[in-house]
């Protein structure tokens, strides 16, 4: 690998602070709707999911990068604030499945619709910043 630049260092630093900071402003705005960050991670990951049932507290857990026993923890806590049901797998019921509730659904329409918009701002960046990093498995021109 060749040698990092002043401006490889540069491009790390610009794109680490700009995640630091998308996630301090997604952060305040979770709070502004009265969810914790966790709570808006959480309805996140099972309005995101790609199967209908809705995730397991398992695939919750691989989402968030959380050990199994804190996603469950994470899980009680929102559904005793009224964001998320467990349900029983219709086709197995040692399943279970989790869901987001009307409060949760709507919790969760309102933010992402924000944070589209916030990335849609963030875009130009982004693209400036990862426009001369080399693609893997793509030979570099030269």
């Amino acid at each position: 690998m060749p040698k990092l630049t002043s401006r490889d260092y540069s491009t790390l630093l610009h794109f680490r602070t700009a995640l630091r900071r998308f996630e301090r402003w997604s952060e305040e705005r979770a709070k502004q709707v009265g969810l914790t960050p966790a709570q808006h991670q959480l309805l996140l990951a099972i309005t995101g999911h790609t199967d209908h049932q809705g995730p397991t507290i398992g695939e919750v857990a691989d989402y968030l990068t959380v050990r199994h026993h804190s996603a469950v923890g994470l899980v009680d806590r929102a559904v005793d604030a009224g964001l998320v049901e467990r349900i029983r797998d219709p086709q197995d019921s040692r399943v279970v499945r989790l869901i987001a509730t009307a409060l949760g659904e709507e919790r969760i329409e309102a933010l992402s619709e924000l944070h589209l918009a916030e990335l849609g701002r963030l875009t130009p960046l982004l693209d400036h910043l990862t426009a001369s990093l080399p693609i893997p498995g793509v030979p570099a021109e030269g």
